[in-house]
């Protein structure tokens, strides 16, 4: 029998449970094994109700361009074959959930609603908003963090170092194998397979930043973890901040789109070899990325300066008069148009791609501050380009890793300099004392 751990479970409404069918509203977790979200609507359901699965596929988000619908709706078409072949029924609803939900509850006289944890705003007004317009149980589960971020703390906390040690005691817990999900016992209404070409003539997006070679879905999910395990974890911990060598996992997509269960990731490099290279991924898998969600669910505004710590907020106030070396718009940022070979490489490889390598994201944030009219102007700058051609954008990593770069977000004051004040510095030369600067450039320094 199906067991989902009641920490992971959170109600968004005091409605009482009706009899009907359980919809499970599948939102950042875009998978068939490995839902805890799914797995709570089978538990449900039981031997009495059917299950039916949701997705609504919003026209236009947040600034998504084509590249992002591409990979998600390879993925959701892989989600509905294996739905299908376990006796599921998948609906694609076209519109925003608060919008067009409430009227399929009252279609199909649902019992409850079942949704995934998001602590990003939109997706919490959505449920806030479908909580009000409808008289059933909403209840939201956590199946993106390994510990629940609503269980692992009430609070903002103020680094990886205060979260850490509530993280590590609660993991034995919460560190489990999936139960399989296994076929439907209950039939019900059957709904027509979804229309995928004229699905994507509906979208209303940027068609001018176009799909990239990383393949989408589960199965590939699930082949790119094997591979990073068996090839680069070995070498992680030594190489993983080198942008030259192939030993980072490259599944930051797979995470964000919901096609790879992180908690999955985490159990598979906890059962490999053991070494510094599982236990430097483990922590940035876990620790790093559940303090982004920890972050984002209990900031409101934290995609703004506003949101940066105090000290950050007061050292960039004290240098903004600061004269900037070079100074460019948003434009020039966008089509790699800086003086910097180094830099301009990094915006190809993001442009072209759509991933850059974690330590050139770090340098790249840093030099739009030092080039930038004021420090506001590059938050915007970085999360604009950030979510416009990185696969893994609109992602509380992102939002997390731009106030880091930026302004200090869970860092520490360092030595003060020109225009940065206490904030980290990096510059080129510090590239160089990391890795071979000139191949970078020369793969990726010319433009499309």
């Amino acid at each position: 029998m199906i067991k989902v751990d009641h920490r992971r479970i959170h109600y968004l409404n005091s409605a009482d449970k009706l009899e009907g069918p359980i919809i499970y509203w599948m939102s950042r977790e875009q998978r068939v094994r490995d839902n805890w979200g799914l797995l709570h609507c089978r538990e449900l359901a039981g031997a009495e109700a059917p299950l039916i699965v949701v997705f609504c596929l919003v026209p236009s988000f947040l600034g998504a361009t084509l590249r992002h619908y591409d990979f998600m709706l390879k993925g959701l078409q892989q989600v509905e074959r294996d739905l299908r072949s376990l006796g599921y029924d998948f609906v694609l609803l076209s519109g925003a959930p608060d919008k067009v939900l409430p009227d399929f509850v009252r279609k199909v006289r649902a019992g409850a609603v079942v949704t995934d944890f998001d602590p990003l705003r939109i997706k919490r007004q959505w449920q806030d908003h479908l909580s009000l317009n409808i008289d059933i149980p909403l209840i939201e589960v956590d199946g993106h963090n390994i510990v629940p971020a609503r269980f692992v703390t009430d609070k903002r906390e103020y680094g990886a170092r205060t979260v850490r040690p509530k993280i590590h005691r609660l993991l034995p817990e919460f560190l489990e194998d999936f139960p399989e999900l296994d076929f439907a016992e209950v039939k019900g209404e059957s709904f027509p397979a979804v229309d995928w070409e004229q699905m994507r003539k509906s979208l209303e997006v940027d068609d001018t930043v176009g799909p990239v070679e990383l393949p989408s879905g589960e199965e590939s999910a699930h082949i790119a973890l094997d591979e990073f395990v068996g090839l680069g974890l070995g070498e992680y911990a030594d190489k993983r901040n080198d942008p030259n060598g192939e030993s980072t996992s490259r599944l930051s997509a797979y995470y964000h789109f919901g096609q790879l269960a992180p908690q999955r990731a985490a159990l598979t490099v906890a059962t490999s070899l053991p070494g510094d290279g599982a236990q430097s991924y483990l922590e940035e898998l876990i620790v790093r990325r559940e303090l982004a969600d920890n972050f984002c669910l209990h900031t409101l505004n934290y995609d703004s300066l506003e949101a940066a710590p105090e000290w950050a907020l007061k050292t960039l106030a004290e240098h903004s008069d600061d004269i900037r070396p070079y100074l460019y718009t948003y434009e020039n940022f966008e089509q790699a148009r800086t003086h910097s070979t180094l830099w301009n490489a990094a915006q190809n490889q993001m442009v072209r791609s759509g991933f850059m390598h974690g330590y050139m994201r770090m340098f790249w944030a840093k030099k739009i501050l030092e080039w930038s009219a004021s420090p506001e102007e590059a938050l915007r700058i970085t999360i604009a380009l950030n979510d416009r051609f990185q696969l893994d954008g609109r992602d509380p990593n992102g939002y997390v890793g731009a106030l880091w770069s930026i302004a200090g977000l869970h860092d520490r004051a360092w030595k003060k300099r020109s225009v940065f004040g206490s904030i980290r510095y990096m510059n080129e030369r510090g590239c160089r004392r990391k890795f071979d600067v000139d191949t970078y450039i020369e793969k990726w320094g010319l433009g499309t």
